[in-house]
C-alpha cells in the first residue's frame, strides 16, 4: 500500500510557517526520505527563511554556513561559536544543527544538510529581493 504525497495546504502565512517545527523537521527530514525530506525542503526551508529574515540574517551568512557544513559536517557546525551573526538567531540555528546532527550518519546526510542549508539562503534572498522590488515600485 503507497500513500499519496503530502502537500501543504495552500496560502499558508508566514506566521504559521515560522511556527514550524524546524530541529523535528530537520531529524525526520534528513532521517528518512519521501514526504519528510519534501516537507524539510519545502515548508521546513521557507520557515527557516521567514525566522532568520525576522532576524535580519543575510542569505551569505546562511550560504557560508552551508559551506562550513560542507566541509566540516553538521556535528563541527554545531560546535561552532557564533554559526550566525546575532545572540537570538544563534540559539536558533544552533538548535537546528544540534538537532540534524542526531539524524546524521555520514558524508550523505551531510551533503543533504548542506543542500538545505543552500536552499534556506536562495529563499532569504528572494524575500530580500521581492522586498526591495516592491519597496522600489
Amino acid at each position: 500500500m503507497t500513500s499519496a504525497p503530502q502537500t501543504s495546504p495552500p496560502g499558508r502565512t508566514d506566521d504559521e510557517l515560522a511556527r514550524s517545527d524546524i530541529p523535528a523537521m530537520l531529524r525526520y527530514g534528513l532521517s528518512f526520505a519521501g514526504p519528510h525530506r519534501t516537507a524539510l525542503f519545502g515548508d521546513g526551508a521557507v520557515g527557516a527563511a521567514v525566522m532568520l529574515d525576522r532576524l535580519g540574517i543575510r542569505p551569505r551568512a546562511v550560504a557560508f554556513l552551508a559551506k562550513v557544513v560542507r566541509s566540516g559536517g553538521v556535528r563541527y557546525a554545531a560546535e561552532l561559536r557564533e554559526p550566525v551573526p546575532g545572540d537570538e538567531a544563534v540559539s536558533m540555528v544552533r538548535a537546528w544543527l544540534e538537532s540534524a546532527a542526531t539524524a546524521v550518519d555520514g558524508v550523505d546526510r551531510d551533503e543533504d544538510a548542506a543542500r538545505w542549508l543552500e536552499t534556506v539562503a536562495e529563499l532569504l534572498g528572494l524575500r530580500h529581493v521581492h522586498r526591495s522590488r516592491v519597496a522600489g515600485e
